[in-house]
Order: C-alpha cells, then structure tokens, then sequence
C-alpha cells in the first residue's frame, strides 16, 4: 500500500492488484461507516487506486493507513444480483478456442465464476467484474467494434463486464442479458456497485 498526496486534501493509494484494492475499498467504507475514518467525501476505487478526496489532513490518514491491517474479502462479503444471460455472443467460439474448451463449457466456467464489482467506469452503470481465474484472462480484440449493443457480456484481461448501453468496445462479446444496468429512473439507478457480488445465470434459451 503506497499512499500518494494529491494535492491540499486527497490521497492516492496505490495497491498491488485488484484484490487488494477491493479489501482497502471495504475497509474504507467499514472504517466510514463505524465513524473511525475522517471525513472524507469521495471513496473511488480503480484498478490498482483508491482515490479518497475531501480529506482535511491527508498527511496524517496516511500516516496511520501504514499501520492498517486490511482483511481480505470473503466470498460473502458484500450484496449479491443475479443476471440471467443468453450465451449467444459473436466471440464465443473465438474464446473457447483461447481457452481450450468447447464452445458449450462457456457458460458453465462464466456461471460457476464469483465476480465481484472491482470498480465503476467508462460509462455510467458500468462494472468491472474480477474473480476470472488467471488462465481464463483474455486479450482485447484487435480491431474493436464500433457499436456493442447495450446488454452485451463481454470479457478482456482479468474483467468481465456488461455493457449498459450500446457504444464502442474491444472486449470478447459472450452473451446478452436483458437485465438493465443503468436505469435512472430507479434509485440506485447503476445495479453495480464497488463491492457487489455477481452471478451470471445461464438461461439457456437463445434470442
């Protein structure tokens, strides 16, 4: 854990891998609520950072975070949605290839996965899911598509992720869901959260 100043009132804590970053996050937002953490009024998790903003003395928080212990995260920590998927993505054969495995195991290894939302990003309502073992990680495509419908499952590096609105995208597209992940009309209008457990159910029924 490498706290950096960022300027008169926040730290940018560096971390070595998304694990680490979710423990802290949690243990951020745990400190916050028991009333053990200054005030703070911006907690934002990224892939190896956690930003905290609004701080009135960072110096010092940084000072006492040296001597933290932060618990790794147990599989139940944090609340859990469901997302039922149709296993029908254009790059399903490409990734079973990349994987070693038939086509039909896909939605086996991706339903029996525990993805965590490491953090949000890249458009509103979207989550980076970790929780991938290390010889499931994919590379980006080569050429990215210019328009990813809204709803798609997609995978790239050691994130999974659904895309909450039609946009560009580079990522290998596995299935669709029609689970909205953005609705602003709900509160909260994001599904994903930092922190919130995901299990992808394979609906078996094509589109």
């Amino acid at each position: 854990m490498r706290p950096l100043r960022m300027g008169a009132h926040a730290l940018l804590i560096e971390l070595g891998s998304a694990e680490e970053v979710e423990a802290l996050h949690a243990e951020l937002l745990r400190r916050r609520g028991a009333g053990t953490l200054p005030a703070v009024r911006d907690i934002v998790p990224a892939a190896r950072t956690v930003l905290l903003d609004g701080l009135d003395r960072p110096g010092a928080l940084a000072e006492e975070m040296a001597h933290w212990d932060v618990p790794p995260l147990t599989a139940a920590d944090g609340p859990e949605v469901s997302i039922p998927v149709r296993y029908d993505g254009p790059d399903l054969a490409e990734v079973a290839s990349l994987w070693g495995v038939a086509p039909a195991d896909i939605p086996g290894i991706v339903s029996g996965t525990a993805f965590r939302v490491a953090f949000c990003g890249f458009a509103p309502g979207f989550g980076y899911l970790t929780g991938l073992p290390a010889r499931f990680r994919l590379p980006r495509r080569a050429t990215p598509r210019t328009a990813v419908p809204a709803g798609t499952l997609a995978l790239a590096g050691e994130f999974a992720g659904v895309y909450p609105r039609s946009s560009p995208g580079g990522w290998q597209l596995i299935g669709s869901t029609d689970t909205a992940l953005w609705d602003p009309s709900r509160e909260p209008a994001a599904l994903f959260s930092p922190g919130t457990r995901v299990r992808f159910i394979n609906t078996g029924a094509a589109r």
